[in-house]
């Protein structure tokens, strides 16, 4: 039986085109697509990115996401609207009775801008809050890993990325910390060769242990799953995760999520007792 998809995004986050779009990652054709894949629940984790902008180029991103570029090269999200977001979960939820739908947001460097957010937006109205690091300063601004690679060192851009993870967790408005390898994601192959996670398991290890001792989940992200991931979270202490296929498009719903699954049941990972719950596992016995 499939695990909830906990990170899904709908036309409701700003870099799929939003609602009024006609962007094909629909809530209602996300919820027809769990139904044809026997997927039981789950959870709208839409991007919510509270005050910020970064430095990006509108080569580095599709047409949904690039037009919120300005002149000045600042890519400047538009807040999610809560409230029409909420009226659709409500309308998934009456013509799916037999999905189980659950409320959530992606929110990006809450570390940052957690005060303000909270004055924004009840967050407990959340049935799951992901916490996610997206961007990484570079002088007086911030900037994604993807544009960060076309100006630094891509061991230097692994290296911030990794460093700023145990500062994330000073933010206790997630529960959940989301991709950790996102600057995985655009590593420059032609330029620095194909990834080696062993090049910097030091610093994920430091990264994996900082998240454990918080008490969070690590959200195995199947855009990219590597066996490495998995098994340096189970030996750094980490004791729940979420499954997360990051779909934008709901042909990507749940996608690897049965390999996924059998790695982590292989961890010593098991479901709970609704599809939505985050998987755990029982601490290893002291010695």
């Amino acid at each position: 039986m499939l695990t909830a998809d906990s990170h899904v995004h709908s036309e409701w986050s700003w870099d799929t085109g939003g609602p009024d779009s006609g962007a094909r990652g629909t809530m209602v054709a996300t919820c027809e697509q769990a139904l044809r894949i026997g997927l039981p629940a789950l959870i709208f984790t839409e991007h919510f990115d509270v005050e910020e902008a970064w430095r990006a180029g509108t080569e580095e991103f599709p047409p949904a996401a690039s037009q919120h570029i300005n002149e000045a090269g600042y890519l400047v999200p538009p807040p999610l609207d809560v409230e029409g977001y909420f009226g659709a979960i409500a309308e998934c939820r009456r013509l799916f009775p037999d999905l189980t739908i659950l409320s959530g947001v992606e929110f990006g460097q809450p570390h940052l801008v957690e005060h303000r957010a909270r004055q924004l937006v009840d967050l407990s109205r959340f049935d799951r809050v992901n916490g996610s690091l997206h961007t990484l300063r570079v002088g007086p601004d911030r900037a994604e890993p993807i544009t960060l690679y076309r100006h630094w060192g891509p061991d230097e851009v692994m290296d911030a990325y990794l460093d700023e993870v145990p500062a994330m967790l000073a933010s206790d408005a997630f529960e959940v910390f989301t991709h950790l390898d996102y600057a995985v994601r655009h590593w420059p192959v032609e330029q620095a060769g194909r990834f080696d996670p062993r090049r910097f398991e030091g610093q994920f290890r430091v990264a994996l242990r900082a998240v454990a001792e918080s008490g969070r989940a690590l959200e195995m992200n199947t855009r990219r799953l590597s066996s490495w991931l998995p098994q340096w979270w189970t030996e750094e202490g980490g004791q729940a995760v979420s499954f997360g296929s990051d779909a934008h498009v709901p042909t990507a719903l749940a996608g690897g999520f049965p390999e996924a699954q059998h790695m982590l049941e292989h961890f010593g990972f098991r479901p709970g007792r609704r599809p939505e719950d985050l998987w755990t596992r029982r601490p290893a016995p002291r010695r």
